[in-house]
């Protein structure tokens, strides 16, 4: 039997009441398959990134324990964005229903065409790391450092608790 592994997933969303969104799929992680939800950052809101002028964002962590591989806990992830209304094709930075990224996995380091881990973003977005760091501040991410360490370096601006 495959050994439980610590994974993070970032959560986010923008349109059809973010916030009840990003509390709806906190409640699907729980249901996983092989995996349990075991912690949860508070919700922030956060201004929208990249050329597309969008309305503010909802985002949240969670911190779980999976039997699944990465690979698997992604496929999972996607089927979710599904049902909650996110095409499978869908504008590179424009605005989603929901958003699901595994940030880290165990100690995994990898980039393949379908994962990148951990999550390129993780250090450098104080949308993912604030959350993070909410349930996990001393949690070690593979070749980037603690979060803590890596909070102290992302600024607050257009981020807020809700």
């Amino acid at each position: 039997m495959p050994v439980w592994q610590p994974a993070y997933v970032g959560l986010g969303s923008n349109l059809s009441d973010p916030a009840a969104q990003v509390r709806e799929a906190l409640r699907s992680l729980a249901r996983l398959p092989q995996t349990l939800c075991v912690a949860a950052s508070r919700l922030y809101g956060s201004r929208a990134l990249g050329p597309v002028t969008q309305p503010d964002f909802v985002n949240a962590v969670a911190g779980l324990l999976t039997r699944l591989t990465s690979v698997e806990l992604l496929r999972q992830l996607r089927q979710l964005e599904g049902h909650a209304g996110r095409p499978a094709v869908h504008e590179h930075w424009g605005p989603r229903v929901l958003d699901l990224d595994v940030l880290v996995f165990g100690r995994e380091q990898c980039a393949g065409p379908e994962l990148v881990l951990p999550h390129p973003g993780v250090v450098e977005r104080n949308f993912v790391l604030y959350p993070l760091a909410d349930i996990a501040p001393d949690l070690e991410v593979p070749g980037r450092g603690r979060v803590r360490e890596l909070l102290a370096h992302v600024s607050a601006d257009g981020l807020w608790p809700l």
